[in-house]
């Protein structure tokens, strides 16, 4: 062998060299772009709550990171033990959003103060929560999922995703419609968010008057009828719309369309071993007191395109299993 092969058969070694080193660092990097893409570092307000719990476990069972809004020490404690990140602060603490926001690489916002007593002020709230936070991720490909509700969407009809409910002076939250002015999602709950724990929910409070009343009621014949989801399809939910989130889209978390207000009075009042009873539309009120509304709303809701566009299909128990298995009424 001459010297010229010599040279080239050096030259071509150290080309392949080369280039396995190059095919080396490009795939290192493809794995580490996609690694950074699958998991993401979210902001979870409400983290401690019924819904919110759920959350976390989702976010967390998947391989994200959680950093969890706490106002108190119980609540901080909580998040510890469920495995994520505890950022100190509340809903009224603005400087405490924007820092939260600020470590993210998305935010659910699942917490609202459940004051019925001064409603009009905590929607206030909510509503300058969502733009505070908002704020904070505008201009970046982070997302924001606020969270909303079915009921009030197309009372009487099949609400779908892309109906906008119409304005209700009686109705003074405004989360999707604040969220849209700052590019978020809405995930749309349904009036029953139903399973273990859950102590504050519209079936508790059906619960609750079925005790005091001594009897399960519904109003008329009772074939108004509400949508339902148990809280982990929900939980479930709320990760695929973050994970895939589009601005403005609107995403129900409703796991059964339809279920007629009597089949519910029906399944608490076997469950209580009490009667259950038709009121009139005008003993409503005297009944049911604050919670007659919602009692006599009539808001089916379809979740077709939410399960098409998401691949999200729900796998847990309905409400009325939930109901006759006792949950309710331990």
């Amino acid at each position: 062998m001459n010297d010229t092969d010599g040279w080239a058969q050096q030259s071509s070694f150290r080309l392949n060299q080369k280039q396995i080193w190059i095919n080396f660092v490009v795939q290192e990097r493809s794995f580490v772009a996609t690694k950074e893409n699958l998991i993401m570092r979210v902001f979870v307000t409400g983290a401690t709550g019924f819904i919110g719990t759920a959350i976390v476990q989702e976010l967390l069972g998947a391989g994200h990171q959680v950093l969890g809004l706490a106002r108190s020490d119980a609540s901080a404690q909580k998040l510890i033990e469920a495995g994520a990140e505890v950022h100190r602060g509340d809903l009224e603490d603005l400087d405490s959003l924007r820092s939260g926001a600020a470590q993210a690489d998305g935010v659910i916002h699942a917490g609202f103060i459940h004051d019925f007593t001064r409603f009009a002020a905590v929607c206030e709230v909510d509503k300058v929560a969502i733009k505070t936070i908002g704020e904070v991720l505008a201009g970046a490909d982070r997302p924001l999922i606020v969270t909303s509700g079915t009921a009030l969407v197309s009372p009487g009809k099949l609400a779908t995703e892309h109906m906008k409910p119409p304005v209700n002076p009686g109705w003074p939250r405004a989360s999707e419609q604040t969220g849209d002015s700052v590019g978020a999602a809405s995930v749309r709950l349904s009036p029953s968010v139903h399973g273990d724990e859950d102590q504050h929910g519209f079936v508790p409070i059906l619960v609750n008057i079925a005790k005091e009343k001594g009897f399960s009621a519904y109003i008329g014949e009772g074939l108004n009828r509400w949508n339902a989801v148990h809280r982990l399809d929900a939980a479930h939910l709320f990760r695929l719309a973050l994970e895939n989130a589009t601005p403005g889209a609107r995403y129900h978390a409703s796991a059964e369309e339809a279920i007629t207000v009597r089949s519910i009075a029906e399944a608490i009042g076997k469950q209580l071993n009490l009667p259950v009873r038709s009121v009139t539309p005008e003993a409503a009120a005297a009944h049911f007191g604050w919670f007659a509304q919602m009692a006599a709303i009539d808001c089916p809701a379809s979740s077709a395109w939410t399960q098409e566009t998401l691949n999200w299909h729900p796998t847990h128990s309905t409400l009325l299993a939930d109901i006759e298995n006792g949950i309710y009424t331990k």
